[in-house]
């Protein structure tokens, strides 16, 4: 099944006002919590706010209506059952939550919609920056800010020395191996730069705007990487799960930079352990 490039036109200009929108919401606490606003889900680590669940509401409330033959799978409250092959959005409400609660701008709202496994429109959006990456499928990828639009291209490095690469690292990372700190640490004297953001839907669009040459990850989940990956495949890039295949919706891991290097990327990423699941 597939969506004829008007059809995902008009969906892409609805998922952006969404995402906006919900933006616009977060925007309304962010700097506000001081220490509060917020619990626990898994450990320490891993939170999550009342933003978070107001955005998600928003963001279904909007998806529902404007597109009642959709299923919904969002990261705090809503998993629509499998089906028959129904266009199916994931949703991050807030990928950042860390950085949210601390004040740090680096967070953002990420929208994917896919068909059958394959991605179709990409937004993600981050509102204090006042940037939001968008893409649907055969249509490339566009960035729009403060300054007005563009088109955006993957980088063109083709060396691992001269690159800049992020990741991020799991919640339970004291009890998952490999944590993905040897991944880090392997890389460390071979790249120009090392960075961790801590959004990984961000990581994905800078990687799409150019802005990092690459990104990997383990241990993520489908709203995780849902928004961002088809960003970087319209910026002229590539994506694939560690070990080089496709399983990195639901697999768990992540491999996106532009074609240069994205072989020597995954020479040095070890994936997650096989028995984990999201």
């Amino acid at each position: 099944m597939s969506l004829p490039p008007e059809e995902l036109d008009s969906i892409l200009t609805l998922a952006k006002q969404a995402a906006v929108r919900a933006g616009e919401l977060l925007l309304e606490t962010y700097g506000t919590l001081e220490g509060g606003g917020f619990r626990r889900k898994s450990n320490a680590r891993d939170l999550v706010t009342e933003t978070d669940v107001a955005s998600e509401r928003l963001l279904v409330r909007f998806l529902r209506e404007a597109f009642p033959g959709h299923s919904i799978e969002a990261e705090e409250e809503v998993r629509d059952e499998p089906d028959d092959g129904k266009p199916r959005w994931f949703i991050d409400p807030l990928d950042g939550t860390v950085n949210f609660v601390q004040g740090l701008p680096l967070f953002c709202v990420s929208l994917g919609l896919y068909v059958d496994g394959a991605p179709m429109v990409s937004v993600v959006h981050a509102p204090v920056l006042g940037e939001t990456f968008s893409a649907r499928l055969g249509g490339g990828c566009t960035l729009e800010s403060r300054t007005g639009s563009r088109e955006l291209h993957v980088s063109p490095k083709t060396e691992l020395s001269e690159s800049i690469l992020a990741t991020g690292f799991p919640y339970r990372r004291e009890v998952l191996r490999p944590s993905n700190l040897e991944n880090f640490s392997g890389f460390f004297y071979g790249v120009r730069g090392l960075r961790r953001m801590g959004s990984a839907a961000l990581d994905l669009a800078y990687v799409a705007a150019g802005r990092l040459d690459g990104f990997w990850e383990l241990y993520l989940s489908p709203h995780d990487v849902a928004g961002g990956a088809l960003l970087i495949r319209e910026a002229g890039g590539v994506v694939t799960d560690s070990d080089g295949g496709e399983d990195w919706l639901r697999g768990g891991h992540i491999v996106a930079s532009g074609p240069g290097i994205h072989g020597a990327i995954l020479e040095g990423v070890a994936g997650p352990d096989p028995a984990w699941s999201a």
